[in-house]
This record gives structure tokens, C-alpha cells and sequence, in this order.
């Protein structure tokens, strides 16, 4: 007995955050659409242009915002960044370094450094 193989396909908002870009930002075509598993593979392997574009340029998403800048996606909103941001928009917080930037970096470096702690204790606990 064979079985059915079926096309998976994802909307167009599960597509652009695999993708890591900001969903108005891309084409119609592509907002409008369904993708589908090997369009998503085929995106992520050969990249158009649009895609290439949006990547380097912006607008981006909260989550690579976030990460760009160091800090958590709730960092960025107790900032009042709650739009997506341009790399140019993100590189000129960066030279600004607002105090919530500083501190919210700071808390981050504080959660990473728990969470190596406690990833050690296991560790330890396991041997």
C-alpha cells in the first residue's frame, strides 16, 4: 500500500516568520498566496531579490529587531518599539543607546547568564 503524500502549504504569516521578514513588507504575490513546504525550502535556499532586500534592509520583525539590539521582545516593548524597524531605524537606536536600550541590555545579559547557570547545575546533577 502506497500512501498519500500530501502537499503541505502554511499561510503566507507562518511563511514570512520562518523567513524572518515583516509580512506587509513583502509582495502581494506572496501575502496573497499560500506557501508550500518546498516554496518555503526553495526560498530559504535561493533567496530573490525582494527577500534578499528585505533581510538587509528592513522593515523587520519584532523578533529579529530584538535580537539585532540584544535585548527581549518585551524589552523592546517596555521601550515603546512596538513597529517593525528599518536596519537604518535599529543602527540609530544603537548610537542613541536610550537608557531603556542600556537597561534592557543589561537585563538580558543578566537572563542569558541565569540560564547558563542553571544549564550547568543540570549538567552537573546528570554526571
Amino acid at each position: 500500500m502506497k500512501s498519500h503524500q500530501s502537499t503541505q502549504t502554511m499561510k503566507p504569516a507562518t511563511a514570512a516568520k520562518k523567513l524572518g521578514v515583516h509580512l506587509p513588507a513583502t509582495p502581494s504575490e506572496f501575502q496573497e498566496g499560500v506557501v508550500s513546504r518546498a516554496e518555503l525550502n526553495e526560498l530559504q535556499a535561493n533567496p530573490p531579490q525582494w527577500l534578499q532586500d528585505l533581510r538587509q534592509n528592513g522593515p523587520h520583525p519584532r523578533p529579529v529587531v530584538a535580537a539585532r539590539l540584544g535585548v527581549s521582545i518585551a524589552g523592546l516593548a517596555r521601550g515603546g518599539v512596538t513597529e517593525a524597524l528599518t536596519t537604518e531605524q535599529i543602527e540609530a537606536l544603537r548610537e542613541d543607546g536610550p537608557e531603556w536600550l542600556e537597561k534592557e541590555r543589561a537585563t538580558q545579559a543578566e537572563v542569558r547568564k541565569e540560564a547558563a547557570r542553571i544549564k550547568e547545575k543540570k549538567q552537573g546533577q546528570e554526571s
